[in-house]
């Protein structure tokens, strides 16, 4: 039977640990109150008054009245205020009973409103793998179930070639996309979809040449030969509470993938990075999305681009990177800056390749652009 998650963890919750900042910047047309109703999330609200929602702790921090600003229910009025430093704060101006002066009374069965759309997030916190491809070789495999089908279903027992622990809970995996580098097409990782879920039943013993066994509970694809299984607790438990940062260390990397499929896109959009844990990254990371902007190749002819250069233009362009040498007697090749476009947040790491999800962008963005992230 399929076990739902609780409320706290559906709830999604972020603490912001916020370097030192200059002052606030109010969205212009910002409301004086805002009442929070079901459906909306801390971020959906930052939004209101902020650019960067992210750094809503800074806005929301100052406020004694919100303690804790994950906790916030429809049903609450915030008002913009500005305190005796000038500098603005959110208040909590409805839904606070005062039995003392920091008692605060909740009716049990509201649920607080979470800080992101969790349905944009929630299946990749939840299941996916991203993983090397030696190590897919290692996970236990489907070798066939107990009924002569090429694909099976809820209620089935599957036989495993594997160590399998008994009642233990699996998740059934089956190979989704590789993740490659764009410039070098080298595979750094191989996504794994979950397909079904399964209990353990037999341990199994290779040595004897018998094999374990799962029975499978439920089923989001029919199951073939071939897939593999992973300890689903070590997946589906995830922490849902982050900590949003800049990152420990300079990060430079690529968005090599989206999960649409689509040519461009933009906010709320899930994308996969070529970094990960290598570069000391880690859940709640902030990081810049660039674009590179076209080179120009100075000639005889005057500035132009790459695209619209002659072929001699070109070719002295080819050779000086090729040489490390960008400036020759007839042309001079001016490789232009990254520009900022947007922005995203790092939600879920793996060795070499992590998920993000956009939540800033100033133009639609791409496949290829890059991502930038700097320490404190």
């Amino acid at each position: 039977m399929k076990r739902p998650f609780s409320g706290m963890m559906l709830s999604l919750c972020m603490v912001f640990s916020v370097a030192a900042q200059p002052s606030l910047q109010i969205k212009a047309d910002a409301p004086a109150q805002y009442v929070v109703k079901k459906g909306d999330t801390l971020w959906d609200i930052s939004s209101l008054y902020l650019s960067s929602p992210w750094l809503w702790p800074k806005l929301w921090g100052w406020n004694p009245q919100i303690d804790n600003p994950d906790l916030i229910y429809p049903g609450d009025v915030l008002a913009l205020v500005y305190g005796a430093d000038g500098q603005p704060q959110l208040q909590l101006v409805k839904g606070v009973k005062k039995l003392s002066p920091s008692v605060r009374v909740i009716d049990k069965h509201q649920v607080a409103i979470p800080t992101l759309p969790l349905h944009a997030i929630e299946q990749y916190l939840k299941y996916e793998l991203a993983v090397e491809r030696e190590e897919i070789e290692t996970m236990p495999l489907v070798l066939g179930s107990n009924r002569n089908v090429k694909m099976n279903t809820k209620g089935q027992t599957l036989y495993i070639k594997g160590e399998v622990t008994p009642n233990a809970l699996y998740g059934v995996y089956r190979h989704g996309d590789a993740y490659q580098e764009l410039t070098s097409g080298k595979v750094i990782a191989e996504s794994l979809r979950l397909v079904a879920t399964a209990r353990g039943m037999r341990k199994g013993d290779l040595a004897k040449g018998e094999p374990g066994s799962i029975f499978v509970e439920e089923v989001k694809q029919e199951i073939r030969s071939g897939d593999r299984i992973f300890p689903l607790h070590q997946q589906a438990q995830y922490s849902a509470q982050f900590k949003m940062t800049k990152p420990k260390a300079v990060v430079e990397g690529q968005i090599i993938a989206t999960n649409n499929q689509l040519r461009e896109f933009s906010t709320m959009s899930v994308v996969i990075l070529n970094v990960g844990k290598s570069e000391q990254l880690t859940e709640g990371n902030i990081l810049t999305i660039k674009r590179q902007s076209p080179t120009v190749i100075e000639g005889q002819r005057g500035p132009r681009y790459v695209e619209d250069a002659n072929s001699l233009e070109k070719f002295i362009k080819a050779s000086s990177e090729f040489f490390g040498d960008e400036n020759t007697e007839e042309s001079t090749v001016w490789t232009m800056p990254k520009e900022p476009v947007g922005e995203l947040m790092v939600f879920k790491v793996f060795d070499n390749v992590s998920y993000a999800l956009v939540t800033k962008t100033k133009e639609p963005l791409r496949v290829g652009d890059f991502v930038e992230g700097l320490p404190n």
